[in-house]
């Protein structure tokens, strides 16, 4: 049985995997690949527990979903009334190695409070009205992607795999940000630093739009939407300590809130409302993405209860021994293939009681997935939103910007294992 369930998950992998040329979503693939592991756990075990242990599983899997759900759907009610446009509006500079460094940071803070793939569509939108020039377009697009993932890694908030780490108990909020702010940091410093050497001089910019109202809503109503919304993500973390219930618990309150005031502001608005109301966000959210999730969640979910999770583990081990090593490994690894799988199958591999929650290992797990998946354009939601929308060729990525992000990767590590050692 666990040889045929590691040959449908590996099959179903590749599928992932390989989304841009097989043109087949990886939703689909995913979905296929969690009936199937269950349908072959079942058949080969006694129906009554199998469903147990699925309904069990189903419950975790289940906060991670209303989780993003929440999120995401705030997150497009911010760009419906564009929200964003208050932070973009406001670059004006020429100067390329300027304008560089203020993107990259942004992309990093921003990604903290949103979360990499959003940040990644936003700045990159930016970036394609104050960049004309093509090739340096291109560029300013792959250190987005560098700067967006590492700063979605030392936020509970900031990136799927950390957030599914904090959701599991692996990590705590305060002690995530504490022990990878520097790595994180660090890993977006030395591609900045180096291709900073590389550009010189000005661009011809666009000039920058005032923030006109719509006739759809005011700067008002923009403004509130906007600080209400960042407001609700940042307090979520404070919700489950203060509560103890779980995250999506406080992600679907602050939804609540939000879903309040954008029926009170946009009373009377019968007409135009639809395009501003949370209905209609619920619409636009990336759908497959959390079917998706769903799916491999649910994959990985069957390979942990049939003990293949464990067998790999005690390979890892046996392998490479050390701990950081078999982590530094799963990063390279989440380059190539989505690190959402990857982080999932390693929490299944390794117990709480084996790395007890807020230990090096899930933190240095959080650091590596996420600043890891830069090194491949195919290796990040960030990443390939930006390839999307810029259409940016996988070996002109390899070529320009491969090098920097796994030379920030590295540094990140190093600095990640120096902190640990020293505090």
């Amino acid at each position: 049985m666990n040889t045929v369930l590691i040959l449908i998950f590996i099959v179903g992998y590749i599928a992932i995997a390989t989304e841009n040329f097989i043109h087949v979503n990886k939703a689909a693939s995913a979905l296929i690949t969690g009936v199937l592991c269950w349908t072959v756990y079942i058949s080969q075990s006694e129906s009554n527990a199998v469903n147990s242990e699925l309904a069990e599983h189903l419950s975790e899997i289940s906060g991670i979903l209303f989780f993003l759900l929440g999120a995401m759907t705030i997150v497009e009610l911010i760009d419906a009334h564009d929200g964003f446009e208050i932070i973009t509006s406001r670059i004006n500079t020429s100067s390329k190695r300027k304008l560089l460094w203020i993107t990259c940071l942004l992309a990093f803070f921003l990604s903290a409070v949103l979360d990499n793939l959003t940040t990644a569509i936003v700045m990159v939108s930016l970036v394609r009205k104050l960049i004309l020039e093509k090739q340096l377009r291109l560029i300013f697009c792959g250190m987005i992607v560098i700067a967006a993932n590492a700063g979605g890694v030392w936020s509970p908030i900031g990136d799927v795999t950390t957030t599914m780490l904090w959701i599991g108990g692996q990590i705590t909020t305060t002690n995530i940000i504490i022990n990878a702010f520097v790595p994180s940091i660090i890993s977006l410093m030395v591609p900045l630093i180096a291709m900073s050497f590389k550009l010189k001089g000005t661009i011809a910019n666009k000039e920058a739009q005032p923030l006109a109202a719509t006739t759809l809503f005011g700067a008002k109503e923009r403004n509130l939407i906007f600080f209400s919304g960042i407001g609700v993500l940042l307090l979520v973390p404070v919700f489950k300590t203060v509560t103890h219930l779980p995250p999506f618990m406080g992600m679907l309150l602050g939804l609540g809130l939000i879903w309040v005031i954008t029926e009170i502001i946009h009373k009377g608005k019968a007409s135009d409302k639809s395009a501003l109301s949370v209905q209609y966000a619920l619409r636009k959210i990336d759908s497959p993405s959390i079917l998706f999730f769903l799916g491999i969640l649910a994959s990985v979910a069957a390979l942990e209860s049939t003990g293949v999770l464990r067998s790999v583990a005690q390979t890892f081990d046996t392998t490479l021994k050390d701990d950081r090593l078999i982590v530094v490994t799963i990063g390279l690894l989440s380059s190539i293939v989505d690190n959402v799988p990857l982080v999932a199958a390693t929490i299944g591999m390794y117990s709480m009681v084996q790395f007890p929650t807020d230990h090096h290992f899930w933190q240095f797990l959080a650091y590596c997935a996420g600043t890891g998946g830069s090194i491949l354009i195919i290796g990040s939601a960030a990443g390939i939103a930006a390839m999307g929308i810029e259409k940016i060729d996988f070996f002109w990525y390899l070529r320009k910007i491969s090098w920097l992000a796994l030379l920030g990767y590295i540094a990140g590590a190093l600095a990640f294992i120096l902190q640990s050692r020293l505090f």
